[in-house]
């Protein structure tokens, strides 16, 4: 899936920021952008925090897009896939309930 892309796109757009200027401040170049906003590249975690400094946008938002793009690329065409995002998520709730 291409959920953090959109949303980069979306802020971006929305802002008036040109790819050139989200490269630079990232200090990648524009064709990366162009290519995360398509949704044919992933971005690296350290690069989601400057991604939201520079657009002003929610951290915690698109760190959440760029798990769910991760999670969505490895298991998509997995037969039991919601199955077990199911199982895990009752992990992690027991896990946390101790």
């Amino acid at each position: 899936m291409n959920y953090l892309g959109n949303r980069v796109r979306e802020l971006r757009e929305t802002k008036g920021i040109l790819m050139r200027q989200v490269a630079a401040f990232i200090e990648v170049d524009t064709a990366l952008i162009s290519k995360l906003e398509r949704g044919e590249r992933k971005a690296q975690r350290d690069q989601i925090t400057k991604i939201a400094e520079f657009l002003e946008a929610d951290e915690k938002e698109l760190t959440l897009l760029w798990l769910a793009d991760r999670i969505t690329d490895d298991i998509k065409d997995e037969p039991q896939a919601l199955e077990a995002l199911k199982f895990v998520e009752k992990q992690f709730k027991k896990n946390l309930n101790g």
